[in-house]
């Protein structure tokens, strides 16, 4: 993120959750250029210009989603280096500043927290959680309410077999190679990942759906593992789906998964994207932190707030894996 800070100034670095309903934007990342297309990233850094950093304000994002795929919670790290005398932004502040300039409606920042010098939002991510919401018993897209459409894929059967779904979801629990799950496109230079949790559930009742439309259903698919491959929660979502359809059957899943062919008949499919959400990203240390957000901030002040050098900036995290990432 640059070189050194200036003499006489303070960089302070920080992690920041955020959310966004993907609908609108071109994913999460920057677009650069002269292009009609938006990023989530561009609003965001648009905002951070109003805090006055010497040096302008970069969002490096701890998982890349999508155009159309949303976030309950995101996290990227950035720097804000304060002019000569200014003490770093609290947390707190930084928060309610971004949130104060961002211009889409879409789009929130929940949190903020200083972090070590050294500390990068993605490849110290130790864990990130995918959910998709699916809807059955929806024949036409117009039977779907208004307040469902883009945050759901809508299918047309009245009927999933979850008990298939949940055994086929059972071959992609471990460590694997994922190659069969992967699209083109992916800069990921390992196809292997650990698959820590695959679940497939009923979800709570729509709060959007009228007494009259009961035979819609919701379910839940959720996945963990430290990093996915790209496209790699939608494909295998819709597999899953495809069992649940009863086109496919557990067995066959695991087929699928040990041809480690990515262009086979079956494993073409991909869910869509607006039925997707990115649940969290995880860090070791964080809930510490969490507890008692000020700390890593009171650890850098002398008795005025400001800066004391040579003191610990904050809390430092650590990664097994240098060049996991978040990728759908």
């Amino acid at each position: 993120m640059g070189s050194g800070p200036a003499a006489g100034t303070v960089r302070a670095r920080y992690l920041v959750y955020f959310q966004y309903v993907g609908t609108d934007f071109n994913g999460v990342a920057a677009v650069r250029g002269a292009q009609r297309a938006v990023g989530v990233q561009n609003y965001l850094e648009e905002a951070a210009e109003r805090l006055k950093s010497v040096v302008p304000v970069k969002f490096v994002i701890s998982s890349r989603t999508d155009a159309g795929v949303h976030a309950l919670s995101n996290a990227a790290h950035l720097d804000v280096q304060r002019r000569s005398g200014q003490p770093p932004f609290s947390p707190e502040v930084l928060t309610q500043a971004l949130n104060t300039h961002l211009k889409h409606p879409a789009i929130r920042v929940l949190q903020a927290f200083r972090v070590h010098s050294d500390f990068h939002a993605r490849y110290a991510a130790t864990s990130r959680t995918y959910l998709y919401r699916l809807a059955t018993g929806c024949p036409r897209p117009d039977q779907l309410s208004v307040f469902e459409r883009n945050r759901c894929w809508a299918l047309r059967a009245d009927y999933l077999d979850v008990a298939a779904m949940q055994e086929a979801a059972q071959h992609l629990l471990g460590t694997h190679d994922f190659s069969a799950f992967q699209s083109a496109g992916s800069p990921s230079t390992s196809s292997v990942r650990t698959l820590r949790r695959a679940s497939v559930s009923p979800d709570p009742a729509s709060p959007f759906v009228l007494p009259q439309e009961s035979r819609l259903r919701f379910w839940t698919l959720e996945f963990e593992s430290q990093s996915f491959l790209y496209r790699q929660v939608r494909r295998m979502t819709a597999i899953l789906v495809a069992v649940g359809l009863r086109t496919l059957t557990p067995t066959e899943v695991k087929v699928i998964l040990e041809s480690r062919d990515p262009l086979g008949r079956h494993q073409t499919r991909v869910a869509p994207a607006h039925g997707l959400f990115l649940k969290s990203v995880l860090y070791e240390g964080l809930r510490d932190l969490a507890r008692n957000p000020s700390y890593a901030q009171q650890e850098n002040q002398g008795p005025e707030g400001r800066e004391t050098p040579g003191q610990p900036e904050d809390l430092r995290w650590e990664t097994s894996d240098p060049k996991a990432g978040g990728l759908e």
